[in-house]
This record gives structure tokens, C-alpha cells and sequence, in this order.
């Protein structure tokens, strides 16, 4: 039984999109064309376009609108809606991985945007994002990563601390709340195996007369797509520690400093825990490989462990 790569619903067959998931992208589309590229030629345009975007980083990106009227994502230089991020050369399952993780980071109450996947004309799977930082044709919404706000740069993005990333918060309208919101994250970074939150992958948006962490992006389980070989289990140091961190350096020592009470701390935890059996379940009919599921799973299971989460 195939599923949509939106929604991960079952479909019928000779279905590649569900309703629901052509809905979620618009009202207006009764169906979604393949992307006309495959996964080798996305690469391509996305290198011949890299100093075009305004979005760059080390995974290849490309910028697309919905085209409404022929019913595909059409890839543009400016004004894109929405990042499109294809297989890569060189890790396997990068699309499959990115969209499942952000998906359980939106079961532990983590506020991600809009995302999904979209079928190539190979055959292959491209990762889409809907932009947070765009309102209409031509309104950006103010967001600076913390690279940014620290006066780092993309050379110097790990050099720094989690420490350090909460004094950012200050910045916040309500510090307090963004600290409990850098906490969960925290965590679930670190169940899932996601040792690559540098400080290009924080920022602050401001709505409204409000500041606050943006919604959360670039989740992935980078222990699964190294296949293990990763040597830290995060990017940014807690308490001088990138790796063999403990249930005592997560779940007190960190809090802590935050300044987090104890109440609030047990509730974030009891709801990872709930989350554990959804996450499971989720993994399983993913759009990973049998046996990258079974290491997904392995994974979230001993870090949990780690964390005496049930």
C-alpha cells in the first residue's frame, strides 16, 4: 500500500497525493505534476542557482512557488514560497529523513512550518518547506539566526555553547517562554540524533511587536544519515560536553541554568514519554527504508533509555 508523501495516508492505487495532502498545499489543486527534474539535475540547478537565493547553506536547496494553474512547483531565483531540498549525492535518504524527523518534532509540541514531499520524475522524493518569512507576494517577516545576532559567521557557527544560545533569549519579548521552547528542543535533539543544531539553525522572528524563536527547521537525524559515524551527539557544548552527555547534564544541570522550574521541566519530559509510541509508529510507515526504521527506532530507544524515559 503506497502512501502520500504529504500526509503519510494510505492511498488508492493509481493515487500519488491524498486530498487532504493537496489541500494542506492548496484549496485550489486537485492534483500535484512531478517535479520535471530528477534528483541529479535538482542537484545541478541548485548549484547553478546558489548565489541566485537568499537561502544558502551545505545542503542543496532550490526556491519554487506553487503554480496553481498547471498544478506543479515551478522553481524560481526570487520570491520563492517555498525551499525544496533534493536527495543527496552523498547521504542517503536525506528527504525521507528530514520530513520524518520534523514530524516528530511536531509531536513533542515543537512548531514547525509546513512541509512534505513531493514526487520526481525519477522516481525520487524531494524534501518542500513552505517559507516562514514570507507573508503575500512581497511582505518578509524580520527573522536573524543566531549566527547573526552573535556576530558569527557560517566558519564560526560552532563555535559556541548552548549556554551561550540562551542569552540570546534576552532578545525575546518573553525570555522565560523561549527558554522552555530551547529546552524541548534541546531534547528531542537529542533523542532523535540530531548533533547539527549550530547557530544558523536558531533564529529569532518578530510578528506582531512580538520576538521569539521561529518555528523550528533543518531537524534531521544526522546519526542516521552518517550511518553512525557521527563523533559528537550534539553541536554546541552543554556544560563543555559534545558527546557521552548524561540524564544529569540534560535534565538538571541544563534546566537549571535555564532557570526553569521543576514542574515545567516534569511536564516537558512526561510528554516525550507519551510521544515515544506515536513516534514509533511514525517511523514505521515513514518513507525510510526497513532497515534505516529499525535504526531510527534503535536510536530514539537508547537515548530515551539514557534519559530513563520509559
Amino acid at each position: 500500500m503506497s502512501r502520500c508523501p504529504i500526509t503519510y495516508e494510505e492511498l488508492p492505487v493509481g493515487s500519488s497525493y491524498s486530498i487532504k495532502g493537496l489541500r494542506q498545499l492548496s484549496r485550489q489543486l486537485t492534483s500535484l505534476l512531478d517535479l520535471p527534474y530528477s534528483a541529479e539535475e535538482q542537484r545541478q540547478e541548485a548549484l547553478r542557482r546558489a548565489g541566485k537565493m537568499s537561502v544558502q547553506g551545505l545542503q542543496l536547496k532550490l526556491s519554487a512557488v506553487l503554480n496553481l494553474r498547471d498544478q506543479r512547483f515551478d522553481l524560481v531565483d526570487r520570491g520563492g514560497r517555498f525551499l525544496l531540498k533534493p536527495p543527496s549525492a552523498d547521504y542517503a535518504e536525506l528527504p525521507e529523513n528530514e520530513d520524518l524527523t520534523m514530524r516528530l518534532a511536531a509531536e513533542a509540541g515543537i512548531e514547525v512550518p509546513f512541509h512534505g514531499m513531493v514526487r520526481s520524475k525519477d522516481g525520487s522524493l524531494t524534501y518542500f518547506i513552505k517559507r516562514f518569512d514570507r507573508v503575500g507576494r512581497k511582505h518578509r517577516i524580520p527573522v536573524e539566526d543566531f549566527a547573526q545576532l552573535t556576530g558569527s559567521s557560517r566558519d564560526t557557527k560552532y563555535d559556541s555553547s548552548m549556554e551561550k544560545v540562551s542569552k540570546v533569549l534576552d532578545n525575546c519579548t518573553f525570555p522565560a517562554l523561549e527558554r522552555a521552547k530551547l529546552f524541548r528542543r534541546t531534547i528531542f535533539s537529542f533523542l532523535i540524533g540530531n548533533e547539527d543544531m549550530h547557530l544558523k539553525n536558531f533564529s529569532l522572528i518578530s510578528i506582531a511587536e512580538k520576538t521569539e524563536l521561529s518555528p523550528a527547521y533543518d531537524l534531521l537525524s544526522s546519526t542516521l544519515a552518517l550511518a553512525g559515524a557521527a563523533k559528537v551527539e550534539i553541536a554546541l557544548p552543554i556544560r563543555g560536553k559534545k558527546s557521552k552527555l548524561t540524564r544529569k547534564d540534560l535534565l538538571e544541570y541544563f534546566p537549571s541554568y535555564l532557570k526553569l522550574p521543576d514542574k515545567l521541566i516534569a511536564d516537558i519530559m512526561e510528554n516525550f514519554n507519551n510521544c515515544l509510541p506515536r513516534w514509533k509508529e511514525l517511523i514505521s510507515i515513514s518513507f525510510l527504508k526497513v532497515d534505516s526504521k529499525e535504526k531510527y527506532v534503535r536510536l530514539v530507544e537508547e537515548r530515551a533509555a539514557r534519559l530513563q524515559l520509559n
